[in-house]
């Protein structure tokens, strides 16, 4: 039979079930009606426009229509696409009088039918079903030739609709029974037809894979409007068909598997000749799975919202996305007292204590206002925190808890992280050959978090190509000719160890930590974990671990459910709060003492700079979010400069040693002695009082925390200056100090080597506060005391210090 009577056979060929399926999906588009009216006739209409060629339709509302209908598209997609595509264009031309020859193609969404990505088998290919996962790498968008119209060049024929097969494909032969052309054709582009073409990698999302597995990825066919709606770390859900595409790559690369074997001489199998199918140059066909998409929907926006890419969303529009009943839930919550207190028990239920450090995780999921100024400098709103503390001090279980709390959260290892897994890579496509950047942790954390563990154990290298992403929330890449500037708007919780495994509260946080000076600098807060022995406390988080052993986590009290926070959270980062002239007033003046607290010293555990200016407001803008407020109040700045005092502030200062803060004539000097001390030595140990001390207790060398000696410091200056106020001049005088702090403290006394214990250490620190602080000043009777004049009169006078602020 010769081609042009096998072309007459193929066209009487008819597809009845695909041609049925086009009537009736014909009369769904006209007879469908919602509220009396045609649903998707105004939806048809806008196809007419340029731009348009794509018709989305909710496979719920076919089902309602025609139960077999949607069973059979469900059942033979890939089958009868193209005659539902072509009832589309028929409802367009007779509704909207349209008349131009134009592709249309259809969407579906709302698709019952979901699967896993590691769930793809052949038992799927063709039929209609779901898929979701999280892009990691999307190439730029092709012109894909559809149909094809040829013209030979013997006998100048057109050959039309020639359709296209995964690769460019010619007629086998010409269609004019006289001319035996098989391979000089000439392609007729503007009588062919083209479509918009994009590729994407998706990789199933951390939640589905399981534990000890690698990832599994699927590329994923895009054509039409769906291009350019998946960006690098999107989650989303794609709903169409699997298709086996050949691997056409392999045929047309000409290498050693299209070749016959060569024949080797000498002994052995290889002397025995051609063997084998490949070795006489047949060539393997292989072929790979591929999904073919028709719809792309997000499904992981931040918080729960339904459109991350629509950012100009307002707290109207998500609240009208709610049901009333989760409106109320909202409502109740912005007007509870506790909000502060019981979002953070909610929200880390499992973890025991660390109230602080939860107060800022708490702050940085709500996170300060993005601005942007008339130079188009980005002032980022993200806030990055970094937590450094001894081992099984539960900061990891922080991370866990944020990246399971967060949709949009990427969890990483720092010592198993490099900067192009941080940030992106350039890799070339295994068929087009090309350069496409693929997503790093922190673009895939987009709009979302990036919690990386072990940040002390990145390579500086590593480290260096962070800068960036954490202060102008971008990565700029220039590798193998690509240029490119892409977002990485993510908050950064970071968990380091210190150095040799224990926090040494003797050095600085500079010296306990491997970080370089620039990274601790974009830290907005640093929260120090140090594993202590409190009785009290172990007692407590052994109970804790205990208990939760023993009930299960979801038997927990929670105040709020983990939804609803969500809920909430996604509704108040749609404020955008102000700073009020009081907030404004006070930043300024928290700021400046700040700096002269810091006073440029390099010992410090870190400077005081216009960033932690900056940390301020996000965090006040982060507490007027978390009340659903449009305006920062005072409140809200000293909630934030008392977060940030207490993270960066005072985590430089070690143990206090009283043992040189004595008086140097009052001190015993430690020697080894044979016998018991002098009798001189004694009554050089005699108290303010007269009383006689245990030498074994003076010689015995006292440290107590920087806070505890903060606490008596500020209650000795308390007592002096309520004194002087009184202008009581007999009970300001060392002694009475000494026996009014005992009298306080009696209550927590209960031997008379307590007693004596806690009257040596308030001495010392009285001494410490008159010779070393400089904050009281002792007196003799003509005016200010000397050392000599302190050691004849061994209860001096004490005044507090005129410029001495108490914090």
């Amino acid at each position: 039979m010769d081609v042009a009577g096998a072309q007459q056979v193929q066209n009487k060929i008819k597809d009845d079930v695909a041609q049925r399926c086009q009537k009736l999906f014909l009369d769904f588009l006209e007879g469908f009606e919602v509220d009396g009216e045609v649903k998707y006739l105004e939806k048809a209409k806008e196809l007419v426009k340029p731009e348009r060629n794509t018709l989305q339709v909710s496979f719920q509302d076919v089902e309602k229509y025609n139960s077999n209908l949607a069973v059979t598209i469900v059942a033979e997609y890939y089958r009868v696409y193209p005659f539902i595509c072509q009832a589309v264009y028929s409802y367009v031309r007779d509704k909207a009088d349209f008349n131009v020859e134009k592709e249309l193609y259809i969407s579906f969404v709302d698709v019952s039918s979901k699967y896993k990505v590691r769930d793809l088998k052949t038992a799927s290919i063709g039929s209609l079903f779901q898929i979701s996962g999280q892009v990691i790498r999307t190439h730029p968008v092709h012109p894909e030739l559809v149909s094809a119209t040829f013209v030979c060049l013997d006998c100048q024929t057109v050959i039309k609709d020639v359709e296209q097969q995964f690769k460019y494909t010619q007629p086998s032969i010409c269609r004019n029974p006289v001319c035996f052309n098989r391979s000089r054709f000439m392609l007729n582009v503007n009588k062919s037809r083209f479509v918009d073409f994009q590729k994407v990698r998706i990789q199933e999302t951390q939640a589905e894979l399981p534990r000890g597995c690698i990832p599994r990825s699927v590329e994923v066919i895009l054509r039409a409007e769906a291009v350019e709606t998946a960006q690098a770390g999107d989650k989303c859900d794609f709903t169409g068909t699997l298709i086996v595409v050949p691997d056409v790559g392999s045929i047309s690369v000409p290498g050693a598997r299209a070749e016959s074997g060569s024949r080797k001489t000498g002994e052995g199998p290889e002397t025995e000749g051609v063997r084998g199918l490949k070795n006489l140059g047949v060539r393997d066909l292989n072929y790979r799975l591929a999904f073919l998409a028709c719809s792309v929907t997000q499904s992981n926006p931040m918080f729960g919202g339904k459109d991350l890419h629509q950012e100009e969303m307002t707290a109207v529009d998500i609240k009208n996305q709610m049901s009333e009943q989760d409106w109320n839930r909202i409502y109740n919550m912005t007007q509870d007292v506790n909000l502060y207190d019981n979002l953070i028990k909610s929200l880390f239920a499992t973890i025991y204590g660390n109230d602080e450090i939860k107060r800022g995780i708490l702050l940085m999921l709500f996170g300060g206002v993005p601005k942007k100024t008339v130079e188009h400098t980005t002032l980022r709103g993200d806030t990055n925190v970094c937590i450094v503390g001894d081992p099984s001090t539960a900061k990891s279980q922080f991370l866990k808890q944020v990246a399971e709390f967060t949709p949009r959260a990427v969890y990483t290892s720092g010592k198993a992280s490099s900067a192009a897994g941080l940030t992106a890579a350039v890799v070339r496509d295994e068929e087009s050959y090309e350069f496409v950047i693929e997503a790093g942790a922190l673009m895939l954390a987009d709009n979302g978090v990036c919690c990386i563990d072990e940040f002390d154990k990145m390579d500086p290298r590593d480290q260096v190509a962070i800068h960036e992403a954490m202060e102008q929330q971008t990565i700029s890449i220039t590798k193998a000719g690509v240029k490119a500037t892409l977002n990485a708007r993510a908050s950064i919780l970071a968990a380091a160890n210190p150095i040799g495994g224990r926090y040494d509260r003797t050095k600085s946080l500079k010296q306990n930590v491997m970080m370089t000076a620039p990274i601790m600098s974009r830290f907005d807060l640093f929260f120090i974990l140090v594993d202590e022995c409190n009785e009290v406390v172990d007692y407590s988080i052994a109970r804790s671990i205990v208990d939760l052993h023993r009930r299960n986590v979801e038997s927990i009290e929670r105040v709020y459910q983990t939804e609803d926070i969500r809920r909430y959270i996604t509704f108040a980062r749609k404020f955008q709060p102000k700073l009020s002239k009081e907030a404004a007033d006070y930043l300024v003046n928290a700021y400046r003492q700040l700096r002269q607290r810091d006073g440029g010293s390099t010992s410090s555990a870190s400077r005081i700079t216009v960033r932690q200016l900056e940390s301020l407001i996000r965090l006040s803008e982060a507490m007027a979010r978390m009340y659903c407020l449009s305006l920062v109040t005072k409140d809200h700045v000293k909630e934030a400069y008392r977060l940030l005092n207490k993270s960066i502030i005072r985590v430089e200062e070690p143990d206090i040693d009283l043992e040189d803060a004595e008086q140097p004539d009052l001190s015993v000097e430690e020697e080894e002695t044979n016998g018991a001390p002098s009798s001189e030595d004694v009554d050089k140990q005699k108290g303010a009082s007269g009383e006689s001390v245990d030498p074994t207790v003076q010689k015995k060398k006292i440290s107590i925390t920087f806070e505890s000696y903060k606490a008596i410091s500020n209650l000795l200056v308390m007592y002096l200056r309520r004194q002087e106020a009184l202008d009581e001049t007999e009970s300001s005088r060392k002694s009475a100090l000494i026996n009014w702090y005992l009298n306080e403290i009696a209550d927590e006394i209960e031997t008379e080597q307590e007693l004596t214990e806690r009257k040596l250490l308030v001495e010392r620190v009285v001494s410490r506060l008159i010779y070393q602080d400089q904050v009281i000043i002792p007196l003799s009777r003509t005016g200010l005391a000397g050392k000599e004049e302190v050691a004849e009169d061994e209860d001096p006078l004490l005044v507090v210090h005129p410029n001495f602020v108490l914090e």
